[in-house]
Protein backbone atom coordinates (compact mmCIF):
# COMPACT_ATOMS: atom_id res chain seq x y z
CA UNK A 1 0.00 0.00 0.00
CA UNK A 2 1.09 3.49 -0.26
CA UNK A 3 0.88 4.78 2.93
CA UNK A 4 0.76 2.38 5.91
CA UNK A 5 -2.50 1.42 7.63
CA UNK A 6 -2.82 1.71 11.04
CA UNK A 7 -6.31 0.07 11.31
CA UNK A 8 -7.43 -2.61 8.96
CA UNK A 9 -10.37 -5.40 9.83
CA UNK A 10 -9.05 -8.52 8.74
CA UNK A 11 -12.07 -11.01 7.19
CA UNK A 12 -11.48 -14.88 7.12
CA UNK A 13 -13.38 -17.62 5.48
CA UNK A 14 -14.14 -20.59 7.89
CA UNK A 15 -13.96 -22.64 5.11
CA UNK A 16 -10.19 -21.58 4.95
CA UNK A 17 -9.69 -22.09 8.63
CA UNK A 18 -10.44 -25.66 7.96
CA UNK A 19 -7.86 -26.45 5.65
CA UNK A 20 -7.95 -29.16 4.14
CA UNK A 21 -10.39 -30.89 6.24
CA UNK A 22 -13.58 -28.67 4.87
CA UNK A 23 -14.98 -28.67 8.10
CA UNK A 24 -14.27 -27.36 11.82
CA UNK A 25 -10.89 -26.29 12.50
CA UNK A 26 -7.12 -26.82 11.52
CA UNK A 27 -5.19 -25.76 14.53
CA UNK A 28 -1.80 -25.03 12.49
CA UNK A 29 -3.51 -22.94 9.94
CA UNK A 30 -5.27 -20.86 12.64
CA UNK A 31 -1.95 -20.56 14.77
CA UNK A 32 -0.06 -19.53 11.04
CA UNK A 33 -2.70 -16.57 11.01
CA UNK A 34 -2.22 -15.65 14.55
CA UNK A 35 1.70 -15.34 14.54
CA UNK A 36 1.07 -12.94 11.66
CA UNK A 37 -1.11 -11.09 12.76
CA UNK A 38 1.00 -10.89 16.30
CA UNK A 39 3.37 -9.56 13.77
CA UNK A 40 1.04 -6.44 12.92
CA UNK A 41 -0.17 -5.52 16.31
CA UNK A 42 3.87 -5.60 16.56
CA UNK A 43 3.77 -3.04 14.34
CA UNK A 44 1.76 -0.91 16.01
CA UNK A 45 -1.50 -1.60 13.14
CA UNK A 46 -4.67 -2.10 14.60
CA UNK A 47 -6.40 -5.13 13.61
CA UNK A 48 -10.03 -6.03 13.51
CA UNK A 49 -11.16 -9.40 12.69
CA UNK A 50 -14.47 -10.99 11.18
CA UNK A 51 -14.91 -14.82 10.21
CA UNK A 52 -17.68 -16.43 8.26
CA UNK A 53 -19.35 -19.59 9.49
CA UNK A 54 -19.02 -21.98 6.41
CA UNK A 55 -16.60 -24.45 8.04
CA UNK A 56 -19.55 -25.18 10.32
CA UNK A 57 -22.64 -24.00 8.46
CA UNK A 58 -23.66 -23.42 4.73
CA UNK A 59 -27.13 -21.60 5.29
CA UNK A 60 -28.88 -22.23 2.20
CA UNK A 61 -27.59 -26.24 2.64
CA UNK A 62 -31.26 -27.38 4.11
CA UNK A 63 -34.67 -26.09 2.28
CA UNK A 64 -36.67 -27.59 5.18
CA UNK A 65 -35.49 -25.30 7.53
CA UNK A 66 -36.65 -21.47 7.84
CA UNK A 67 -34.06 -18.92 6.34
CA UNK A 68 -34.21 -16.62 9.62
CA UNK A 69 -33.61 -19.43 11.37
CA UNK A 70 -30.91 -20.90 8.91
CA UNK A 71 -28.78 -17.43 9.35
CA UNK A 72 -29.37 -17.14 12.94
CA UNK A 73 -27.55 -20.99 12.77
CA UNK A 74 -25.04 -19.74 10.68
CA UNK A 75 -24.79 -16.23 13.25
CA UNK A 76 -23.73 -18.85 15.76
CA UNK A 77 -21.10 -20.36 13.76
CA UNK A 78 -19.03 -17.64 13.70
CA UNK A 79 -19.21 -17.18 17.41
CA UNK A 80 -18.33 -20.38 18.28
CA UNK A 81 -15.01 -19.29 15.49
CA UNK A 82 -14.16 -15.94 16.98
CA UNK A 83 -14.12 -17.77 20.43
CA UNK A 84 -11.79 -20.63 18.89
CA UNK A 85 -9.66 -18.27 17.09
CA UNK A 86 -9.04 -15.59 19.57
CA UNK A 87 -8.19 -18.35 22.03
CA UNK A 88 -5.81 -19.46 19.79
CA UNK A 89 -4.15 -15.60 19.54
CA UNK A 90 -3.66 -15.37 22.89
CA UNK A 91 -2.10 -18.38 23.14
CA UNK A 92 0.87 -17.30 20.91
CA UNK A 93 0.56 -13.94 22.92
CA UNK A 94 -2.09 -11.39 22.22
CA UNK A 95 -4.86 -9.79 23.88
CA UNK A 96 -8.07 -10.33 22.35
CA UNK A 97 -11.90 -9.17 22.86
CA UNK A 98 -14.74 -11.07 21.10
CA UNK A 99 -17.48 -8.76 20.15
CA UNK A 100 -21.22 -9.79 18.91
CA UNK A 101 -23.88 -7.62 17.78
CA UNK A 102 -26.45 -9.68 19.94
CA UNK A 103 -25.99 -10.66 23.72
CA UNK A 104 -24.15 -14.15 24.95
CA UNK A 105 -23.95 -14.52 28.03
CA UNK A 106 -20.59 -14.02 29.02
CA UNK A 107 -19.04 -15.81 26.11
CA UNK A 108 -18.54 -12.08 24.50
CA UNK A 109 -19.07 -8.09 24.96
CA UNK A 110 -21.74 -6.36 23.25
CA UNK A 111 -20.00 -4.23 20.24
CA UNK A 112 -20.26 -0.57 20.25
CA UNK A 113 -17.79 1.48 18.59
CA UNK A 114 -16.22 3.22 21.72
CA UNK A 115 -15.66 -0.13 23.74
CA UNK A 116 -13.95 -1.57 20.17
CA UNK A 117 -11.78 1.70 20.55
CA UNK A 118 -10.79 1.32 24.24
CA UNK A 119 -9.14 -2.37 22.97
CA UNK A 120 -7.75 -1.24 19.95
CA UNK A 121 -5.52 1.65 22.07
CA UNK A 122 -4.91 -1.15 24.20
CA UNK A 123 -3.06 -3.03 21.77
CA UNK A 124 -6.14 -5.66 21.46
CA UNK A 125 -7.38 -7.82 18.66
CA UNK A 126 -11.32 -6.99 17.81
CA UNK A 127 -12.96 -9.82 16.86
CA UNK A 128 -16.15 -8.94 15.61
CA UNK A 129 -18.67 -11.90 15.84
CA UNK A 130 -22.69 -12.43 14.99
CA UNK A 131 -22.71 -10.95 11.44
CA UNK A 132 -24.87 -8.15 11.36
CA UNK A 133 -26.84 -9.57 13.94
CA UNK A 134 -29.99 -9.52 11.16
CA UNK A 135 -31.17 -12.17 9.16
CA UNK A 136 -30.54 -11.67 5.16
CA UNK A 137 -27.21 -9.97 5.48
CA UNK A 138 -23.87 -12.19 4.99
CA UNK A 139 -20.45 -12.13 6.75
CA UNK A 140 -19.71 -10.01 3.72
CA UNK A 141 -21.97 -7.37 4.71
CA UNK A 142 -21.28 -7.26 8.27
CA UNK A 143 -17.07 -6.89 7.26
CA UNK A 144 -18.17 -3.52 5.29
CA UNK A 145 -20.34 -2.34 8.07
CA UNK A 146 -17.53 -3.26 10.85
CA UNK A 147 -14.67 -1.32 8.59
CA UNK A 148 -16.73 1.50 8.22
CA UNK A 149 -17.66 2.22 11.86
CA UNK A 150 -14.29 0.98 13.05
CA UNK A 151 -12.81 3.83 10.57
CA UNK A 152 -10.40 1.17 9.11
CA UNK A 153 -8.01 1.98 6.29
CA UNK A 154 -8.29 -0.73 4.47
CA UNK A 155 -9.92 -4.41 4.35
CA UNK A 156 -7.85 -7.41 3.90
CA UNK A 157 -10.04 -10.59 2.26
CA UNK A 158 -7.86 -13.36 3.13
CA UNK A 159 -9.52 -16.01 0.88
CA UNK A 160 -9.24 -19.55 -0.73
CA UNK A 161 -8.33 -17.79 -4.15
CA UNK A 162 -5.32 -15.54 -4.51
CA UNK A 163 -7.32 -12.66 -5.87
CA UNK A 164 -10.44 -11.00 -8.32
CA UNK A 165 -10.51 -12.88 -11.80
CA UNK A 166 -12.17 -12.77 -14.61
CA UNK A 167 -14.27 -15.82 -14.34
CA UNK A 168 -13.95 -18.74 -12.37
CA UNK A 169 -10.06 -20.21 -11.76
CA UNK A 170 -11.85 -23.35 -10.83
CA UNK A 171 -13.94 -23.96 -13.82
CA UNK A 172 -11.88 -21.96 -16.26
CA UNK A 173 -8.12 -22.45 -16.50
CA UNK A 174 -7.68 -19.54 -18.63
CA UNK A 175 -9.31 -17.47 -16.30
CA UNK A 176 -7.12 -13.82 -15.51
CA UNK A 177 -6.51 -11.89 -12.51
CA UNK A 178 -7.09 -8.70 -12.00
CA UNK A 179 -4.04 -6.67 -10.46
CA UNK A 180 -6.40 -3.90 -9.69
CA UNK A 181 -10.48 -3.48 -10.50
CA UNK A 182 -12.25 -0.85 -9.29
CA UNK A 183 -15.21 -1.68 -6.36
CA UNK A 184 -17.59 -0.34 -9.76
CA UNK A 185 -16.22 -2.64 -11.93
CA UNK A 186 -16.43 -5.37 -9.66
CA UNK A 187 -20.38 -4.51 -9.32
CA UNK A 188 -21.14 -3.70 -13.39
CA UNK A 189 -19.24 -7.32 -13.81
CA UNK A 190 -21.10 -8.79 -10.88
CA UNK A 191 -17.54 -10.18 -10.20
CA UNK A 192 -18.40 -11.53 -6.66
CA UNK A 193 -15.47 -10.39 -4.43
CA UNK A 194 -17.94 -10.24 -1.62
CA UNK A 195 -21.69 -9.83 -2.08
CA UNK A 196 -24.08 -7.18 -4.38
CA UNK A 197 -25.08 -5.52 -0.83
CA UNK A 198 -21.21 -5.75 0.93
CA UNK A 199 -20.32 -4.26 -2.55
CA UNK A 200 -22.68 -1.33 -2.79
CA UNK A 201 -21.82 -0.36 1.05
CA UNK A 202 -18.04 -0.26 -0.02
CA UNK A 203 -18.58 1.85 -2.96
CA UNK A 204 -21.19 4.41 -1.10
CA UNK A 205 -18.77 4.67 1.57
CA UNK A 206 -15.34 4.26 -0.33
CA UNK A 207 -13.88 1.53 1.65
CA UNK A 208 -10.65 0.04 0.00
CA UNK A 209 -10.28 -3.80 -0.06
CA UNK A 210 -6.96 -5.67 -0.90
CA UNK A 211 -7.94 -9.90 -1.66
CA UNK A 212 -5.59 -12.09 -1.56
CA UNK A 213 -5.14 -16.02 -0.66
CA UNK A 214 -4.43 -16.86 3.10
CA UNK A 215 -2.75 -20.12 2.13
CA UNK A 216 0.32 -18.30 0.38
CA UNK A 217 3.21 -18.17 3.31
CA UNK A 218 3.45 -15.05 5.04
CA UNK A 219 -0.13 -13.60 2.82
CA UNK A 220 -1.40 -10.88 5.45
CA UNK A 221 1.90 -9.98 6.44
CA UNK A 222 3.06 -9.18 3.12
CA UNK A 223 0.09 -7.49 1.89
CA UNK A 224 -0.16 -5.11 4.94
CA UNK A 225 3.76 -4.25 4.16
CA UNK A 226 2.58 -3.79 0.10
CA UNK A 227 3.85 -6.73 -1.02
CA UNK A 228 0.95 -8.48 -2.12
CA UNK A 229 0.20 -11.17 -4.46
CA UNK A 230 -3.64 -10.51 -5.26
CA UNK A 231 -5.78 -8.06 -6.39
CA UNK A 232 -6.20 -4.33 -4.93
CA UNK A 233 -9.87 -3.34 -5.69
CA UNK A 234 -10.00 0.32 -5.30
CA UNK A 235 -13.10 2.94 -4.82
Amino acid sequence: METFPKRVLLKLSGEALAGSKKTGFDEPTVTEVAKQVKVLTEQGIEVGIVIGGGNFWRGRSSENIDRTKADQIGMLATVMNCIYVSEIFRSVGMNTQVMTPFLCGSFTELFSKDKANECFAAGTVVFFAGGTGHPYFSTDTATVLRAIEIEADVILLAKSVDGVYDSDPKDNPDAKRYEEISIQEVIDKKLGVVDMTASILCMEQKMPMLVFGLNEENSIVNTVNGHMNGTRVTV
